[in-house]
């Protein structure tokens, strides 16, 4: 299942030399399998003056715990003090900060918090292209298409693994009127994920518009068989036509 909520990019982090990081090494590992103890642990720790990597530890620990507007305002702190400390892991602090925002709701913000750890040069590889493809998403929420195809072009550079990435892709065609990128695009998610219902009822979607009344069934009855909330409720809603038509 492809995960829209948070999806905290693995930074490239350099290795860890003093006791400051392993201490915020244990911290991130703990708020894997315990948020709410990180989160004791790291408020105790920025108290105590542990700057921004107390600040990734709460920031951690706060998306374990679905709060993501908080852990968007930790990550923040966590990537300015990187950003001043002249640490090479705020760019990638910047990134999971833009995250964190899309994950909270707030666009604004995450395209702000994307652009500086994109103009930064700081990322390469997958996280470079996922940080592209999250601002893509938060370009798309404000209505600036023309940007976000830029950036989802960009991303599918870097990031032309994640399923995600064409599916993002395909649907930007699709509202764009360029049916024959969101066919193409199309093909490519569910060569990566088919067995995604989100994938599925886009597949149906794009064939819907292309006159594939066959292909269009298909993908939303796998969409309404294997999904959950919305995009379940909008493949059966789409099937329904079939039925009001008989």
């Amino acid at each position: 299942m492809i995960l829209l909520a948070l999806a905290l990019q693995t930074a490239t982090t350099p290795a860890i030399t003093d006791s400051a990081d392993a201490r915020m090494q244990r911290c991130v590992e703990l708020a894997i399998g315990d948020p709410a103890a990180a989160q004791r642990e790291a408020s105790r720790w920025v108290l105590a003056g542990g700057g921004f990597r107390a600040q990734q530890c709460l920031g951690r620990a706060h998306a374990g715990q679905q709060r993501y507007e908080p852990a968007a305002l930790a990550f923040t702190q966590s990537a300015q003090g990187a950003a001043v400390a002249k640490d090479a892991r705020a760019a990638s602090f910047w990134a999971q900060a833009g995250n964190a925002w899309l994950a909270a709701g707030d666009p604004a913000q995450a395209k702000a918090a994307l652009d500086s750890a994109l103009t930064s040069g700081g990322l390469t590889g997958l996280a470079l292209g996922e940080a592209h493809l999250d601002r893509a998403r938060a370009l798309v929420a404000a209505g600036d298409m023309a940007a976000a195809r830029k950036d989802i072009d960009a991303a599918l550079t870097d990031a032309g693994d994640d399923p995600l990435a064409w599916l993002l892709s395909a649907t930007l065609a699709r509202r764009m009127n360029d049916l024959p990128r969101a066919r193409t695009d199309i093909a490519q998610a569910l060569e990566r994920a088919s067995d995604d219902a989100s994938v599925q009822l886009e597949a149906g979607n794009i064939a819907a518009l292309s006159g594939d009344e066959s292909g269009a069934r298909g993908g939303w009855t796998k969409a309404a068989q294997t999904g959950q909330g919305a995009v379940a409720a909008s493949a059966k809603a789409a099937l329904a036509q079939f039925e009001a038509g008989k």
